[in-house]
């Protein structure tokens, strides 16, 4: 974050809530001419709760924590509007009256390990992709809800909100759906930019469950008494709808100032891609599982979902709780001192994606695919952070091939762009320059957008030139020819799986 300059600088503050996987957080960001700084003021943890039905979210407890956020944002000024952006493809249903039907469950919920076949029997995966250009995920929202057809809940609900969509009813009582992140549902026209309601119907989804869309920097309405009461906030305060799936947010952070980037935005997953004008549905696109998502203006988010930095919290997690060293830094340096191209994975393996012991499935796959089995932390640290960067050069080059672009160096924002090892060998393993952060790029395209609504900032470009203006970056530069990438790619490629 930068230094704050004296207050005159400054036109607005806005409040951007910013919820991830693991916590979440409200900022204040004060937006001038020349200017532009974000003040953490609450941050908050965002803890699962297993439920005997499934993994659930804690949404009442994350509305808690916004409106302390919220009221602790108010008692540091003026606050001139208010954005919420989380993750995506998770839903509350509320019923007829309006009240949420049960706590929202986790994509991480192995409920829908089996929803894809009975979805594919109604609409194959190829007229799938043809429509909604969506990378097949297991949890994608589509799949929820056929993992969901029958139950009480689902027959009782009446209305369908996305996560952010939801606590925007709560904040305001307004009932909408933002695209970029109703583009991650699979229910979504890739292109024209709409709800597909044939497809609704032919799943058996009745399509008044959807709301009408919204586009970044529409107002959502204003918040309401008793959310005006309990934070101290002025009861005209708006709230603004921004791109409200985080990695749509981080994107429009990217601080590129020319043409022939790529970015990563780097966190709990590594969202690895490019940005067009039209989406690529095409037969090659779906068989490499890119998506094509929705950002502001139009755009297309042209990329691939990896399994980013899951991997080392999760093992940091197993770590804390047998009393072995879990302080980054140390990590890092462990890992730096580590023999390179020993252990390698593929982060996208399906073994990796549910909470639990993360370094003995590491050691498994590793042994499983005939590789040395990585025994010590920093061994185990390098095994996922060169893992990650092969992911990125694959992703980020067939990327390129399958949208027929090139790419001339790479933004790395979020909050891996902190890891320098992770940066330098994404780096290395791209033969391709590394410009990295800012860390809080969702914040800044959340208060961005909130900003250019309020007239204070002009267009994307102008966006972009802002964030590359203020904040703090970092350029890497490759080392050496990228021949031993290639050989550990080949070798991870054609890696046996011995049962």
């Amino acid at each position: 974050m930068t230094t704050t300059p004296p207050s005159s600088a400054f036109t607005s503050a806005f409040a951007a809530v910013d919820l991830g996987a693991t916590s979440g957080r409200v900022i204040v960001g004060r937006v001038g001419p020349d200017n532009l700084d974000l003040t953490e003021v609450h941050r908050f943890p965002n803890t699962p709760v297993r439920l005997p039905d499934g993994l659930r979210w804690d949404t009442l407890a994350l509305f808690q924590g916004v409106l302390d956020g919220l009221r602790e944002a108010a008692r540091r000024g003026g606050v001139a509007s208010i954005g919420v952006d989380t993750w995506a493809v998770d839903y509350g249903l509320l019923d007829t009256d309006g009240a949420l039907l049960g706590h929202p469950y986790h994509y991480r919920d192995d409920r829908t390990d089996a929803a894809a076949a009975s979805v594919w029997a109604r609409v194959g995966p190829e007229e799938l992709y043809g429509i909604t250009g969506l990378q097949h995920l297991p949890f994608n929202t589509v799949f929820q809800l056929a993992s969901a057809r029958g139950t009480a809940q689902q027959d009782a609900a009446r209305t369908l909100l996305l996560i952010p969509d939801l606590l925007i009813h709560w904040l305001t009582g307004s009932v909408g759906a933002e695209e970029t992140n109703a583009s991650t549902t699979g229910l979504f026209d890739a292109r024209t930019g709409t709800w597909s309601k044939d497809l609704m119907k032919r799943l058996s989804l009745d399509p008044v469950l959807f709301p009408a869309l919204r586009a970044p920097g529409e107002p959502a309405g204003t918040v309401l008494p008793h959310v005006a009461a309990y934070t101290g906030l002025d009861p005209r305060t708006p709230v603004t709808t921004v791109a409200s799936h985080d990695t749509a947010s981080a994107v429009a952070a990217v601080p590129a100032t020319e043409p022939g980037f790529a970015y990563i935005s780097c966190g709990t997953w590594s969202l690895a891609g490019l940005e067009l004008d039209a989406p690529v549905l095409s037969e090659a696109s779906r068989a490499a599982n890119f998506t094509n998502e929705r950002g502001i203006d139009g755009t297309i988010r042209y990329l691939r979902n990896i399994m980013g930095m899951w991997l080392l919290e999760e093992c940091r997690r197993t770590w804390e709780k047998e009393n072995l060293p879990t302080h980054i830094p140390t990590l890092l340096a462990d890992a730096a001192r580590a023999e390179a191209f020993a252990s390698l994975v593929d982060p996208d393996a399906p073994e990796f994606l549910a909470t639990g012991d993360m370094p003995t499935r590491i050691r498994d796959y590793c042994a499983l695919t005939g590789q040395r089995v990585p025994g010590s932390q920093g061994a185990i640290v390098r095994c996922i952070l060169e893992s990650l960067a092969l992911a990125h050069r694959r992703a980020l080059r067939q990327a390129a091939e399958l949208a027929d672009r090139d790419i001339s160096r790479i933004h790395l924002v979020g909050g891996g762009s902190r890891n320098d090892l992770l940066c330098q060998l994404t780096a290395d393993a791209t033969g391709l320059p590394v410009v990295a952060g800012p860390t809080e790029a969702t914040a800044l395209g959340n208060i961005l957008v909130q900003a250019r609504a309020a007239g204070l900032v002009g267009d994307l470009a102008a966006m972009r030139r802002l964030t590359a203006a203020t904040q703090h970056l970092r350029h890497y530069t490759p080392r050496g020819d990228t021949t031993a990438w290639e050989k550990a790619a080949a070798r991870l490629d054609s890696a046996p799986r011995n049962p």
